[in-house]
C-alpha cells in the first residue's frame, strides 16, 4: 500500500493570494446577501402581518353561536349579501361581517362616542374626551338600550353576538392591521366585547356631524359684540324665498295621515305595512368633528324623486347623495340583509348602505320602497347663557343647584384624569372645554338677529354657556331604522319617520306601485321668546323650549302635481308655515340648479336614471355666472384683460382641466377676502358658501355698501 505524503507548508505556498479588492468584494456581497434575507424575511411577517386581519371570503367558516347556515355572498368589489332563515341569524351575520371588514373602525368609534380615545392614543386627545364625555352620548345610548322594545333588542344583541364571534378568534393584529401599529404606542391595550349601546352611540356621532347651526350660532354670538343688529342681519340675510325652492310648496292632506310611530313589539308583519392619520385642526369642536367625519365646507347633500309618469320605465325613480366628509375607509358600507322566506317571523329583504357598527341598512329599498335622506339643516341645538354662582344657578330670580357628576378619564401611558360635569336644565355646561364657547362666556350677548338682549349683570356670579341639543335626551332612532327596512307603502314609511327623531333628515320615497312621497321627520324644538339664532338668556324660563312640533304638524308630500321632489339642504317650507324652523337654511343654490335640470330634461322627453347620474355630476359653479355678468364692463388692459376675455368664454362649469375655472374660483376666493377679512379689524366669517353667494350678489348690486370700502388695501 503505498500513501501519498503532503507538505502543509507546499501547498500554503502554492495557494494563490487573494486580492484586496476581492477579499472586499466577498465581504459586501455576504453583507448584501445577509440584509436581502433579512429583508425577504421582514417582507414576509409584514404580508402576514397585513393579511392575517383579512376576511374570509370563500369556503365555510364554523361559528359558534349560529342556529342554522348562512349564507354570505361577495361580489367583485366584496361587497356581501346575507342569506338566513332567522332575524337571529341574519344581524349576528352582519355583526360578523362588518368585524371582519371594519372592526378597527367600530373600535375605534365607541371610543369616540364614549369620550375614550385618550385610552388609545394618550393624554394628547384628553381636551376631546373631555368634550365628548361632557356630552354624555354614551349614557345616552345605553339610555336608549334600555328603552328598546323586545324585537329591536333582540336584533341589537344578535348583531353584538356576531361581532364577538368574530373577535373570539381574531385579536390584535388578526382584527386588523392596525392593533399592530397601536401595539408599537400602546402595547396593553386589549379589545373590548361588543355591546348594543356601542352600536346605539355611533348613531349620536352621526347626529353631531349633522347637528347644523351650532357653529353659526356660534359665530354670530362670538361678532355680536363687535357688530350691530343691522350689521349682523346683513352678514347672516335670510333664505331668498323669491327666487330659490323650498321642498314643500304646499302641505298634502295623507288619507289616514295620523301616523302612529311604528312599535315592533306586536307583530312585525304589521309594522311593515304600517390606519390611523391625524390632522392639525384649531379646536376641540374641529377635533370632534374629525374624529366623527365632518360633512365639510362646501358640501352639501343632494336626494329628488321622480313620479313614473316622467320616466322612461314608467316607475319611479330615486336619487340620493348624502354628502358626509370623505373619509378612508367611507363612512358608509354597502350591504344586502334577506331572510330565506320573508315571513312575519323573519321579514327582511333589504338593501343599501348603513354603519359598520349599526345592524340594519339606514339608506336603501327592499321588495316594495326605496328611501333617501339628506339633512334637515332645521335647528336642533342652543346654546344658553347661565348665570353660574358656586354650585348653583340662577332661574327666574331664584338660585338651584347645578347638576353635577364626576368621571374619571384613563390615560394611555399616564395618569387617570377625574373631570367633574356640571349641568343645567338647558343641559351640560360646554364653556371651559373650548375657545369659543369659553369667548361666549367671558364676553356674552343674547338676543336674535336685527335685535339684542343684554345680559342683566344684576345677576350674582360668573356667565357660562350650556348647550341643549335633541340628541342629548333619549330617543328612538334606533328603532326607526328597522321600520324603515320593514315599510311596504307610505303609511308603514311615515310611522318609521315617526320615530326618526335624531339626526333630523329629509326623508324620500318611491314605491313599485309608482307613488313619491317626502316627509319631515325629527324632534324639532318649539322655542320660546327667542329664535336660537344667538345664546339665549337661561335665567329666564321664558326662552326656554316647550316641547316638540307634532308629528302630524311636520311637513309631508305625497304624489305632488310637479311630479317630482327635490331637496338638497334647502329650506323645506315658506314663513307661512307655522312653526319655526331654523334662521339657517342653506340658501337653496344647488336644489335650484337641479329643479332647473329636472325641468329641462323632462321638457324633451321621458327622465332615465342616465339622467339622474348626470344631474348628479353636474358642476356647475353658481357665482361663477355671477362674476362673469359683474365683470365684464371693467375697462381695464394688459393681463388683466386677458383674464377677463377668459372668464368671458366660460361656460361656468367647474372642470378639473378648465383655466377659466380655477381663475374663477382664485376670484371668488380673492374677492371674499378683501370684503369680509384682509384689513378687517373684526374679520366677517367667510365659511358659508351658499350665504356667501347671496351677500356678495347683493353687494354687487350695492356699490354704496360699506363693504366695498377697505381702507387697509386702499379700496374706497
Amino acid at each position: 500500500m503505498s500513501k501519498t505524503m503532503t507538505d502543509p507548508d507546499a501547498v500554503e505556498r502554492t495557494r494563490p493570494k487573494r486580492s484586496i479588492g476581492r477579499i472586499i468584494g466577498i465581504s459586501l456581497f455576504s453583507l448584501l446577501a445577509g440584509l436581502i434575507v433579512i429583508a425577504v424575511a421582514a417582507a414576509a411577517v409584514g404580508v402576514w402581518t397585513v393579511q392575517r386581519s383579512f376576511p374570509e371570503v370563500a369556503g365555510e367558516v364554523a361559528v359558534d353561536g349560529l342556529g342554522d347556515a348562512v349564507t354570505v355572498q361577495r361580489d367583485s368589489l366584496g361587497i356581501p349579501s346575507i342569506t338566513a332563515k332567522t332575524t337571529d341569524d341574519l344581524f349576528f351575520a352582519q355583526g360578523y361581517v362588518h368585524a371582519q371588514d371594519r372592526f378597527w373602525e367600530m373600535d375605534f368609534r365607541r371610543h369616540v362616542t364614549s369620550g375614550r380615545v385618550s385610552e388609545l392614543f394618550g393624554e394628547s386627545q384628553l381636551a376631546t374626551d373631555k368634550f365628548l364625555r361632557t356630552l354624555g352620548w354614551r349614557e345616552v345610548a345605553e339610555q336608549e338600550v334600555e328603552n328598546l322594545d323586545e324585537a329591536t333588542l333582540s336584533y341589537y344583541e344578535a348583531y353584538a353576538a356576531g361581532v364577538n364571534a368574530y373577535l373570539a378568534d381574531h385579536r390584535g393584529a388578526d382584527a386588523s392591521l392596525e392593533y399592530a401599529v397601536l401595539g408599537l404606542q400602546n402595547a396593553d391595550y386589549e379589545i373590548e366585547d361588543w355591546t348594543p349601546a356601542d352600536s346605539v352611540a355611533w348613531l349620536k356621532a352621526m347626529a353631531w356631524d349633522l347637528r347644523t347651526n351650532i357653529e353659526d350660532e356660534t359665530e354670530r354670538a362670538l361678532l355680536a359684540p363687535d357688530y350691530t343688529a343691522d350689521e349682523l342681519a346683513e352678514l347672516y340675510p335670510a333664505y331668498p324665498f323669491d327666487r330659490n325652492p323650498v321642498i314643500v310648496p304646499k302641505i298634502s292632506a295623507i288619507p289616514g295621515a295620523e301616523a302612529e310611530p311604528a312599535s315592533l313589539t306586536t307583530d312585525v308583519a304589521d309594522v311593515a305595512t304600517a390606519s390611523i392619520e391625524w390632522e392639525q385642526v384649531d379646536g376641540v369642536i374641529e377635533a370632534v368633528s374629525a374624529l366623527v367625519g365632518d360633512a365639510g365646507e362646501g358640501i352639501g347633500s343632494n336626494s329628488w324623486v321622480v313620479s313614473g309618469d316622467l320616466t322612461d320605465t314608467g316607475m319611479p325613480l330615486l336619487a340620493n347623495d348624502p354628502h358626509l366628509g370623505a373619509s378612508l375607509p367611507s363612512v358608509w358600507h354597502q350591504i344586502g340583509l334577506r331572510c330565506e322566506n320573508v315571513t312575519a317571523t323573519c321579514p327582511f329583504d333589504v338593501a343599501g348602505f348603513g354603519f359598520s357598527g349599526v345592524p340594519g341598512v339606514i339608506i336603501g329599498h327592499n321588495d316594495r320602497i326605496a328611501w333617501g335622506f339628506t339633512n334637515l339643516t332645521t335647528d336642533v341645538t342652543d346654546l344658553y347663557l347661565e348665570k353660574i354662582d358656586g354650585d348653583q344657578y340662577w332661574r327666574d330670580g331664584a338660585l338651584v343647584p347645578l347638576e353635577t357628576r364626576t368621571e374619571t378619564l384613563k390615560v394611555a401611558g399616564g395618569d387617570d384624569v377625574e373631570l367633574e360635569i356640571r349641568s343645567t336644565v338647558h343641559g351640560p355646561i360646554v364653556s371651559g372645554l373650548t375657545d369659543d364657547f369659553t369667548s361666549i362666556a367671558d364676553d356674552p350677548y343674547t338676543g336674535s338677529v336685527g335685535t339684542s338682549a343684554p345680559p342683566v349683570d344684576e345677576l350674582d356670579g360668573e356667565y357660562a354657556v350650556a348647550l341643549q341639543w335633541t340628541a342629548l335626551t333619549p330617543g328612538t332612532t334606533a328603532e326607526a331604522i328597522f321600520a324603515l327596512n320593514l315599510a311596504q307603502d307610505f303609511t308603514g314609511f311615515r310611522a318609521a319617520a315617526a320615530r326618526f327623531d335624531v339626526p333630523a333628515q329629509n326623508l324620500i320615497y318611491a314605491d313599485v306601485d309608482g307613488n313619491i312621497g317626502y316627509q319631515t321627520p325629527g324632534k324639532l324644538p318649539v322655542r320660546g321668546a327667542g329664535d336660537g339664532s344667538l345664546p339665549q338668556p337661561g335665567w329666564d324660563s321664558t326662552y326656554d323650549w316647550s316641547g316638540f312640533i307634532p308629528f302630524d304638524d311636520l311637513p309631508v308630500v305625497y304624489n305632488p302635481p310637479e311630479g317630482y321632489i327635490v331637496t338638497a339642504n334647502n329650506a323645506i317650507v315658506d314663513t307661512t308655515y307655522p312653526y319655526a324652523l331654523t334662521s339657517d337654511w342653506d340658501y337653496g343654490w344647488r336644489a335650484a340648479r337641479i329643479v332647473d335640470l329636472l325641468d329641462r330634461k323632462i321638457a324633451v322627453g321621458p327622465l332615465t336614471a342616465t339622467d339622474l347620474r348626470d344631474i348628479q355630476a353636474d358642476n356647475e359653479f353658481w357665482m361663477g355666472k355671477r362674476l362673469v355678468a359683474a365683470t365684464a364692463d371693467l375697462d381695464v388692459d394688459g393681463p388683466e384683460r386677458d383674464a377677463l376675455d377668459l372668464l368671458a368664454q366660460w361656460d361656468a362649469k367647474n372642470d378639473a382641466d378648465s383655466a377659466a375655472a380655477a381663475y374663477a374660483n382664485v376670484l371668488w376666493s380673492e374677492l371674499v377676502q378683501d370684503l369680509f377679512v384682509r384689513g378687517r379689524e373684526d374679520p366677517a366669517p367667510n365659511g358659508d358658501q351658499g350665504r356667501l353667494f347671496l351677500l356678495v350678489d347683493t353687494l354687487l348690486d350695492d356699490p354704496s355698501s360699506q363693504w366695498w370700502t377697505n381702507e387697509e388695501l386702499g379700496v374706497d
